[in-house]
């Protein structure tokens, strides 16, 4: 049995409980629609903006007004000309040059294709980067460079560990030095990188009229419009539109900078045989060895991907119960409130 005194103390106790609960039960209830409210509209503006950029303002639907402003400023420049006046800094800056690819001297944008290695559950197609490494071997190889891709990269990802190092055995590595002191010929392995077609630039130029086949380990990342662009160089040769002159060892390419690219076309219908049985067209010819440099400059993608499902699973369980125990747990701990009575602080218990 409570004496008189601890019922006293305890009943003041009971009734704060009470009134503590009433008063975080009333201001989660007024403050919870305006918490929502933030987060509807959150979502809301990231997938009208999503939706606006995808499906809205493409490039197919702000080409024409791109020519219009580009026309605009052509008259206007035109009709300086004939007034005396030679520089205008207003017009360039605002009709022309803020379009970095609006003339042939910066190359034509590529268009955007839709590749499934880019979307957010996809991973890359490795029937694709079988098929893009062979065209890479076969046509590629040649004049092009893998530096920053190993042989053991392959594994896994296009071929099996007895492939890769079939393939790795074809080349000859100069090693060294052995007991003697000497250097010597090995077949390759698995830890070697892919061999250079040429010992030094100067070979290259000499080999390719003075230009110098880039690497390609990286050359996906080094590009503006990434693979949109290779897809696009690789298949947009064409014949040089009327007022353009391509000198001799060049070849008109409306995709490239200046028009005017030293790598001749190389990409046919039936250049390589697939070993799938895949019809060897020159678009997925050139699709295939595309998914396969970007593969080479984005290794980790997939994994990466995976990487972000997990931790966005664990997030989403974590976040659950952050708000489970802010909601019943932390926030009687918040909102209580402690009184101090000078009228029972000398109590004491009979």
């Amino acid at each position: 049995m409570l004496s008189s005194a601890s019922v006293r103390v305890v009943r003041p106790v009971i009734a704060s409980t009470k009134a503590i609960s009433l008063r975080f039960s009333s201001t989660t209830s007024q403050s919870a629609p305006s918490f929502a409210w933030y987060a509807k509209t959150a979502a809301a503006c990231g997938v009208a903006g999503f939706l606006v950029s995808e499906y809205v303002l493409t490039d197919e639907r702000l080409e024409p007004v791109y020519e219009t402003l580009w026309s605009a400023r052509q008259s206007l420049m035109r009709k300086a000309q004939e007034l005396g006046m030679n520089k205008i800094t207003i017009v360039p800056s605002i009709l022309g040059e803020a379009h970095a690819f609006s003339d042939l001297s910066h190359g034509l944008h590529a268009p955007h294709f839709d590749w499934e290695h880019q979307k957010m559950w996809k991973s890359f197609d490795h029937a694709a980067l079988r098929r893009g490494y062979q065209v890479y071997k076969e046509v590629c190889a040649a004049c092009h460079s893998l530096d920053r891709v190993a042989f053991r990269n392959l594994v896994g990802v296009s071929h099996s560990e007895s492939e890769v190092k079939e393939i790795a055995s074809e080349y000859e590595y100069t090693d060294g030095p052995n007991d003697k002191g000497e250097y010597f010929q090995r077949p390759g392995k698995l830890s070697d990188y892919f061999p250079k077609p040429y010992e030094n630039e100067e070979l290259a130029r000499v080999a390719n009229s003075g230009a110098l086949p880039p690497d390609l380990s990286c050359v996906v990342k080094a590009r503006h419009g990434e693979e949109d662009y290779i897809f696009a160089l690789l298949t947009g040769y064409s014949d040089p539109p009327a007022g353009v002159n391509i000198r001799d060892g060049l070849h008109f390419n409306a995709y490239f900078p200046g028009g005017a690219i030293a790598m001749a076309r190389n990409i046919y219908d039936e250049v390589v045989d697939y070993e799938d049985g895949t019809p060897a067209t020159a678009s997925q010819i050139a699709k295939d060895v595309t998914t396969f440099l970007t593969w080479a400059s984005h290794m980790e993608q997939d994994q990466r991907k995976l990487i972000g499902l997990k931790a966005l699973a664990l997030s989403t369980l974590g976040f659950g119960l952050s708000v489970y125990w802010k909601r019943f747990k932390w926030s009687y701990i918040k909102s209580r409130k402690i009184v101090y009575r000078p009228d029972r602080a000398n109590i004491k218990d009979v």
